[in-house]
């Protein structure tokens, strides 16, 4: 046997092989996990040793700044802790994300969907305009889903059908509408997605207007807030989502009737009242779970909070944001943009870095005392495997830094971050080794 044979047979049985960072066929996909569990990092092989960066990660201590002041938070507001799968808080203003989780992750929205289809129709619509219900609006609905018994024929006007779709969620009048302001539900839903581009969103699709169940109708937290925000500055739309009483006239099967607010953040007399709130909108299907989008506004400070996939925590979370939004912004905390202190500033376990124009780097790369670092959209700094621009990934050590010339074990295969941080792929590394199409070591 060659000594380099013997060399890699002793790399496969020296190392154990854990696998905290799962993957997605033969390719590493971005870890769930605090990344020193389940990863050896090696500067000389499969067989070689490991070693670490000095960087922000290495102590829990402040760390000095770019002016040598020490920084810490930006606000002395606590971190909520969130049950959810998914959410966001935005500050509506700016446009900030001041909390993410799983925010750019995809969850099917259920009814929520329905502030995209109430800001496309009160853009679109005059509010005396007359819908007429088709066969197709009030029919193609999936078994036990809210309506308010319209029937072909049924005729009511653009205000009491959004009265209709936000305070009962009726989903014949989101197919009604969608069918008033585009002739189709299909081409309502192209619409929809059109709005949702201008508005910034990047992972969301919707095939109709309503939120029911379909596995190519999903959204994410961070887009979601963006829709509520729109939805939000106009004024027929906001109306709309803080009335919590609205009666709708008879029609053919059914005597006039009053429709009251879904969202129990706005009912005083109930336990989940929250001050402040204006209004919202909630969800809920079987696929989907619990979600919630809420607008609050306090001392001039406008939140928008996204909660999504939620096993009945909903309100709970939402009030965690909405109380760690308000705190944060009047102790002066911008989260994603901080006010005074430029460099390293850490809040809990997190890193972030302040720019020279005082806010938070997101969604970017950037380099500090030489060494590459990446920051996510929520600003944190990254730490192990990231899937970044074109497809390259990269990974980021626990002290932050980008991973050069360096081997790592992940999920019991190793790969090689080259000389400019991306994982090779299909080539033979600076130490002689093979590499698959997936960037995995060839044995």
């Amino acid at each position: 046997m060659t000594k380099k044979l013997c060399r890699l047979w002793s790399a496969a049985i020296s190392f154990s092989i854990l696998a905290a960072i799962p993957s997605y066929g033969n390719v590493p996909v971005v870890q769930p996990f605090p990344e020193t569990a389940g990863r050896t990092e090696s500067t000389s092989g499969p067989s070689g040793g490991t070693s670490e960066n000095a960087g922000p990660g290495t102590t829990a201590a402040a760390v000095q700044n770019g002016a040598g002041n020490q920084t810490t938070a930006s606000a002395n507001a606590a971190q909520p802790e969130i049950q959810s799968e998914g959410a966001v808080l935005l500050d509506a203003a700016t446009g900030t994300m001041l909390y993410s989780k799983n925010g750019e992750t995809k969850y099917y929205p259920a009814s929520i969907t329905k502030l995209m289809t109430a800001l496309l129709v009160a853009e679109k619509c005059s509010m005396s305009d007359t819908v007429t219900f088709s066969k197709s609006a009030t029919t193609n609905l999936e078994s036990g889903a809210v309506t308010l018994g319209l029937v072909e024929g049924d005729k009511l006007t653009v205000e009491q059908s959004l009265y209709g779709l936000m305070l009962k969620s009726a989903n014949e009048v989101a197919n009604g509408l969608a069918e008033h302001v585009s002739g189709s539900v299909s081409a309502f839903s192209a619409l929809m997605n059109a709005r949702a581009k201008e508005l910034g969103c990047t992972n969301t699709n919707f095939v109709n207007p309503n939120g029911l169940n379909n596995a190519s109708h999903y959204t994410t937290p961070h887009d979601m807030a963006l829709i509520a925000r729109a939805a939000f500055q106009n004024d027929t739309v906001r109306k709309v989502a803080s009335t919590l009483t609205y009666q709708i006239p008879a029609t053919k099967n059914a005597s006039a009737r009053t429709v009251s607010m879904g969202h129990k953040m706005l009912y005083s007399g109930d336990s989940r009242y929250y001050p402040g709130v204006i209004g919202g909108k909630t969800g809920y299907t079987s696929l989907a779970g619990n979600t919630l989008v809420t607008c609050a506004e306090k001392n001039g400070v406008r939140l928008i909070a996204v909660v999504m996939k939620s096993k009945s925590t909903h309100y709970a979370d939402t009030k965690a944001l909405l109380d760690f939004g308000f705190a944060l912004k009047a102790a002066g905390g911008t989260g994603t943009q901080a006010s005074s202190s430029t460099g390293w500033v850490q809040t809990g376990s997190k890193w972030y870095y302040i720019k020279q124009d005082k806010t938070k780097a997101c969604n970017e790369w950037q380099k500090v005392n030489g060494v590459s670092y990446w920051f996510d959209s929520d600003s944190s700094m990254a730490a192990g495997w990231r899937e970044l621009t074109g497809g390259s990934w990269y990974y980021f050590r626990s002290n932050g830094a980008m991973a050069m010339n360096l081997w790592v074990e992940s999920s019991g295969k190793w790969y090689y971050l080259g000389a400019d941080g991306t994982m090779l792929k299909n080539t033979t590394t600076p130490d002689g080794y093979r590499l698959d199409s997936s960037g995995a070591w060839i044995r």
